[in-house]
């Protein structure tokens, strides 16, 4: 089906997006969307946690001075939602992260462009706000690394996000099983940049240890590249306390909890039933934000009341712009803030702050 050019009449709710899309999506494609790793444990985790939290409801609260906004990386936002980095969006809709810049843009929403975007991170910038972070998959050439932060900073986007939770991608059963082509998702960014050369195995060694896992990242690489750039690093993928606080104590501007949406280490926990543990490592003062399972605003709540001072939302922001383009994403961001402000009203919280002291607890 074509990409809408108005909101479809029969959305109530922000998740009401993830019904519309199989209808607008290849089925294929929206396998790769959908699905996770493996045999999906994880991706079900992630919705099972928001599912099974519980926020009691508080009466007689005036909340009619009540407002969303926060003061994050330096710049007071209007609301804790982020667009997470997606990769390859021109697979769900022709004119990709471009059309996801301008709901971000019209909605005044932080936008995390990926590495792998369909279109190169210039173009993307030329038609974004202001609010726009750049998400970094380390190269296997340093210098190739570098000249992607070189270009971010170029395009005014204001933070690196280095995402470490994936240095190699584990299979999605559902999407190979639907018989989707990785080979038909191109990433602009790259294009330019030599490949990594073919690494020759001794007998015995591993393909995946040896082979793939050999120009991964390390601590070291986290250090150089907070030295190589005066704009904030964030660390994604995060999910476990000791590696929050050495991300931190390294120099990072925050964390990112996230088990990459159910998409790399299968029979992980869930983001949420991890962020806690984080939060009390960290303490209050650091800047954490959590991503994966995001489907409502309820969510973005329970997020915020357990640790998260913001939340990031991926496969939804996907299934927007595959049914109706900018349109659909300014749309989705719009009923997530008002979801969000409801639960905030029935629970008696009229500030974000509020919400840090709502007692959230799973069934």
């Amino acid at each position: 089906m074509a990409p809408l050019s108005a909101i479809p009449a029969d959305v109530r709710c922000a998740r009401d997006y993830e019904r519309l899309a199989a209808d607008a999506l290849d089925p294929a494609v929206l396998a790769y969307l959908a699905g996770g790793a493996g045999d999906e444990i994880t991706l079900l985790r992630n919705c099972q946690a928001f599912e099974q939290a519980t926020v009691i409801p508080r009466v007689l609260r005036r909340v009619d001075s009540g407002h969303t906004r926060l003061t994050l990386g330096g710049r007071e936002r209007p609301h804790p939602i982020f667009l997470a980095p997606v990769a390859h969006q021109a697979l769900f809709h022709p004119r990709g992260e471009l059309d996801t810049a301008r709901g971000a843009a019209a909605t005044e929403t932080g936008l995390v462009c990926s590495t792998l975007s369909s279109f190169t991170l210039e173009e993307i910038a030329a038609v974004a706000g202001p609010d726009r972070w750049f998400q970094l998959y380390a190269q296997p050439w340093w210098a190739a690394t570098l000249d992607l932060v070189r270009r971010a900073e170029a395009a005014g986007y204001a933070a690196i996000v280095l995402t470490v939770d994936a240095p190699v991608q584990a299979p999605s059963l559902r999407a190979q099983r639907a018989g989707f082509r990785p080979e038909a998702a191109a990433a602009a960014n790259l294009q330019a940049y030599p490949a990594a050369p073919a690494r020759t195995l001794a007998a015995g060694q591993s393909r995946i240890l040896q082979g793939m896992m050999a120009e991964a990242p390390g601590w070291d690489d986290l250090d150089r590249l907070i030295a190589a750039t005066t704009l904030p690093v964030w660390v994604k993928g995060v999910m476990h306390p000791d590696d929050a606080v050495a991300a931190l104590a390294r120099g990072a501007a925050g964390v990112i909890v996230s088990n990459h949406g159910g998409r790399a280490l299968d029979g992980a926990p869930a983001s949420l039933s991890v962020l806690p543990r984080i939060r009390a490592a960290v303490g209050e003062g650091a800047s954490v934000l959590l991503d994966s399972g995001v489907g409502s605003g309820s969510d973005v709540f329970k997020a915020l009341a357990l640790g998260a001072d913001a939340v990031l939302v991926g496969r939804l922001q996907a299934c927007s712009l595959s049914v109706a383009g900018a349109l659909g994403v300014g749309h989705m961001i719009k009923l997530l803030r008002e979801e969000l402000e409801l639960c905030m009203a029935l629970a008696g919280c009229a500030t974000l702050a509020d919400i840090r002291k709502v007692e959230v607890a799973a069934c």
